[in-house]
């Protein structure tokens, strides 16, 4: 079992940046990679970013491409999520997941969530 937890959101004005942890606990060293995921109201959840647990290699979603630069600190166990330039779309909770090696392709651990408000 891996255990996640999310801090970080607020309101911040548009233009504004928030950086997002996710802090995992339990079976870390199962872990394989850890994404981020946000769902607005009315709206279906998005894939935002992923980063690999061993190397670090990152994906974006186009929506955020060259706003958002997603990070892990292995030895602490956490991830962060850097959202710069934020406008009202961004508003949504964001969830961090995590995959493990055993499931490589489920997304089979989740954070509860934490908002994210964007105002104009």
């Amino acid at each position: 079992q891996v255990q996640l937890v999310e801090s970080g959101g607020g309101l911040v004005q548009t233009g504004g940046s928030l950086r997002l942890s996710c802090a995992a606990s339990g079976r870390t060293s199962s872990m394989s990679t850890m994404g981020w995921f946000r769902q607005a109201p009315g709206k279906d959840r998005e894939l935002v970013s992923t980063i690999s647990w061993s190397d670090g290699r990152a994906s974006y979603a186009d929506s955020v491409q060259g706003r958002a630069t997603i990070s892990r600190d292995s030895a602490k166990n956490t991830g962060y999520l850097q959202m710069n330039s934020l406008t009202p779309e961004d508003t949504a909770i964001y969830y961090c997941a995590a995959r493990t090696n055993d499931r490589r392709s489920i997304w089979g651990y989740w954070g509860q969530g934490t908002q994210v408000t964007v105002s104009s």
